[in-house]
């Protein structure tokens, strides 16, 4: 099977693994510390405002309990879009307001999200579909004269930029995931960023159980009666660990290696799928703008699209579609027309995009995915001949 995902691991995280055994520290230390500091620099944002977590959704539900979300809020956030971000936001007590996205990005525009904003919103969660940065600028803009807070779900954006600028560090909050189909993989894992110092501090107190002073070893140094509690807020244990640290401190160092190989891949299928009649490719990225690559979509009929995965998937080639549209989920309970997310969502497909894949496998892939489509308008023009 070509898979849709695949973690790039070897020995040099087999390397780091062994040295966290050996250290006889498998928790929260300095590789976890170290790993913080590393990717604050990737970002160029200060260290302590960094909290390496246990995975990219323990970031999502961060964000929303560090800007205090209740009952009677509201929050923006495209309807294509991973169900974490809704989960954290209904776990508040807010109420998530799903917004359009752009048929061809995926991702909202500034005009999307101010149609869907309220009195009541007190934030806006922008998706970086793919790795693509999108309309994220004048979006950060804009809330900030409305008093809005930004929070960047950047799961799968750990090397997009705009303008030298790192997707994450244009909001107030975000996060990044490194969980096993990520671009960086610890296994599980995320980062949480926070532009604000006090935010960033509550963040990490949240992240482990609410406790302003550790009472472990590390508290020994600083008070003479460490086991004692001091928790201000009531918190939970979502914090990252030295052994994935560690693993993500390599992957981190392998960033610009990963990322080149998936941008060749990426070239190879906008040669090898241009001129397929009726099927579209991902749009250019604009001037500036620099993806990681996470997604390689491609959009179709939507009378043709199922059957097309369908048949890929019997050749051995597994394809989906992320993200299902989530205003239609009932769990949320909304009420949103979002025509252009519907359009989208009916033709759209992600096809696999990983380092692991061979050049012979990114041309297989595009010749069986040509010979679907033709197979699929075949049958579907056959159903409708009159007879």
């Amino acid at each position: 099977m070509i898979n849709l995902f695949q973690p790039q691991l070897g020995a040099a995280e087999l390397s780091a693994v062994a040295d966290v055994f050996d250290s006889r520290w498998l928790g929260h230390g300095p590789r976890t510390t170290a790993f913080e500091a590393a990717f604050a620099e990737h970002l160029g944002v200060p260290a302590d405002r960094v909290v390496f977590v246990n995975s990219g959704t323990s970031g999502l539900f961060l964000a929303m309990e560090t800007l205090g979300l209740r009952p009677g809020d509201d929050v923006v956030l495209p309807s294509m879009s991973f169900v974490a971000a809704a989960n954290a936001v209904m776990a508040s007590g807010a109420r998530p307001v799903f917004c359009d996205a752009q048929v061809r990005t995926l991702n909202p525009s500034l005009e999307d999200i101010e149609k869907a904003l309220t009195p009541r919103t007190k934030a806006v969660v922008v998706l970086h579909y793919g790795g693509y940065p999108g309309d994220i600028v004048r979006i950060t803009e804009r809330c900030r004269e409305l008093g809005i807070a930004v929070i960047e779900d950047a799961a799968c954006s750990v090397a997009s930029s705009v303008d030298g600028k790192r997707v994450g560090s244009f909001g107030d909050m975000a996060m990044w995931s490194f969980d096993a189909m990520k671009i960086m993989v610890t296994g599980d894992g995320g980062m949480f960023y926070a532009r604000d110092a006090e935010q960033a501090a509550r963040a990490r107190r949240l992240a482990y159980h609410g406790l302003a002073q550790p009472s472990g070893l590390g508290a020994a140094k600083v008070s003479h009666r460490w086991w004692e509690l001091d928790i201000p807020e009531v918190g939970r244990r979502v914090i990252g660990n030295d052994l994935t640290a560690a693993i993500g401190s390599v992957q981190l160092s392998r960033l610009a290696e990963l990322i080149g190989r998936r941008r060749e891949i990426v070239d190879l299928y906008d040669r090898e799928l241009a001129g397929i009649p009726g099927l579209l490719l991902p749009p250019p990225l604009p001037a500036g703008h620099a993806s990681s690559y996470y997604f390689y979509w491609v959009q179709m009929d939507a009378a043709i699209r199922d059957q097309v995965a369908s048949e890929l998937f019997a050749a051995g080639i597994y394809t989906t579609f992320r993200y299902a549209t989530l205003h239609k989920v009932p769990a949320y309970g909304s009420d949103a027309v979002l025509p252009q997310s519907d359009h989208a969502a009916g033709r759209t497909l992600c096809l696999p995009l990983h380092p692991g894949l061979s050049d012979d496998d990114v041309r297989t892939v595009a010749a069986r995915l040509d010979e679907a489509i033709k197979k699929c308008r075949a049958v579907g023009s056959a159903a409708h001949v009159p007879t």
